[in-house]
């Protein structure tokens, strides 16, 4: 078996990039093709959208511990072309849509591609050392903020011909990764590393109790649900806050939303390797933790523009917090349950988009609200601080890294 050469982690981060381009791309004119295919008002469009979120992220929930339960028995390879494959059909499928129940078949489909993130992780754990793992994870986190920067871009570019269009681009994308992979992406799990396929671990909930006997798995795991929910305030309400809250037009908002991307690309790439070099990826995760609270805690009390880019800045290291959790987790996990890991993982951080969006944007409606007992835009942000400060709470409680987070691996 031909091992992974320098094009490998290449076409993982490509990977991740264009799913979330993909997922960007389309976000520009959403809402126009929903009115087009419904005939109903922008405001009763956005409600359809937000089931459109739901029902994309409630098939990640499902099918991310199935597709890193694949990988773990069949390989990453073949998972993640797979993917690709049902990416680029999925994205044309929803570009022809000619009704909305094939928008929402669309974005189910979406739902199951986009779980390609479970064995994308799982190949990276398979081919990083253990001591460069967080910064592997960092470097795939980074296509993701560089995703949210090209991927609206292009999508508000491309829709001035039409919000097709921008559907059929993330398509040919797809297409394009996929064709790639296959003459540049050889497998990463061996075949004695493999096994056997089973259905009560290949589910949201068995993947997870199938890690209870790696308690300091358990442990962060509980900490990343409570970090991912928290952390879902800014995709689910900050542009309705930015409105509300500072008056803020849509060319404002999308400069803020592109500052934060630059943010999360940099810190990823380039200071999450250094920093857990520097200090370990527990106190990683503690100075990352900590500076999410910090930014969440500025934007809930802030009351001018300018502030908020205070806050994004102050907050940039929350970005070094859950690659930092993903290698602390994955030491703690042999070679033929990454996938497992990671589609458990990636259940619970859908979960989170399920949940969060509900839970913060209604926090927010409720508190802005013209009868609002008290007026306090930044409720929301003050909610997700908290939860955040209990994922902190629970790192801390693990003593140290090296007493309370044994490395598996170097044992055996």
């Amino acid at each position: 078996m031909r091992g992974p050469g320098k094009h490998a982690l290449a076409f993982i981060f490509l990977t991740v990039l264009i799913d979330t381009i993909g997922f960007g791309i389309i976000m520009p004119v959403m809402p126009q093709l929903i009115v087009e295919l419904t005939g109903k008002s922008l405001a009763e469009a956005t409600f359809i959208g937000g089931w459109l979120l739901t029902s994309y992220a409630v098939m990640q929930f499902v099918c991310g511990p199935i597709m890193g339960n694949l990988s773990d028995r069949f390989g990453r390879r073949p998972v993640l072309l797979a993917s690709l494959a049902a990416f680029a059909v999925d994205y044309a499928l929803m570009g022809f849509a000619p009704t909305l129940a094939w928008l929402f078949l669309g974005r189910l489909l979406a739902g199951v591609a986009g779980a390609v993130y479970s064995p994308a992780w799982a190949y990276v754990a398979d081919v990083s050392a253990p001591e460069k793992r967080a910064q592997s994870f960092g470097i795939m986190g980074a296509a993701f903020g560089v995703g949210f920067i090209i991927g609206p871009a292009i999508g508000g570019f491309l829709g001035e011909l039409g919000p097709r269009a921008p559907f059929f681009a993330a398509a040919a994308l797809g297409g394009i990764n996929f064709i790639y992979g296959i003459f540049v992406l050889p497998e990463s799990l061996p075949a004695d590393k493999r096994r056997k396929f089973e259905w009560r671990r290949a589910n949201p909930f068995g993947a997870l109790m199938a890690l209870r006997r790696y308690p300091a798995v358990v442990s962060i795991a509980g900490a990343v649900f409570l970090w991912q929910l928290a952390h879902q305030i800014y995709p689910a309400t900050w542009s309705f806050f930015a409105e509300i809250r500072f008056g803020w037009s849509s060319a404002e908002i999308g400069a803020s939303l592109t500052f934060v991307g630059v943010l999360m690309a940099f810190t990823q790439a380039v200071l999450t390797g250094r920093i857990v070099k520097w200090v370990g990826e527990y106190r990683a995760v503690v100075i990352g933790l900590t500076s999410g609270i910090a930014g969440m805690l500025i934007i809930a009390f802030s009351n001018v523009g300018w502030l908020a880019y205070v806050a994004m800045t102050a907050g940039m290291l929350q970005f070094v917090a859950y690659p930092s959790m993903n290698a602390i987790m994955s030491k703690q996990v042999p070679p033929d349950s990454q996938g497992e890991l990671q589609g458990g993982v990636a259940s619970m951080s859908s979960l989170t988009t399920i949940i969060g969006p509900v839970l913060l944007t209604q926090t927010l409606g409720r508190f802005s609200a013209p009868d609002a007992p008290i007026y306090f835009p930044g409720a929301a942000f003050l909610l997700a601080s908290i939860l955040a400060l209990m994922a902190l709470v629970i790192v801390l409680r693990l003593n140290s890294a090296s007493s309370a987070l044994p490395e598996r691996e170097a044992a055996e």
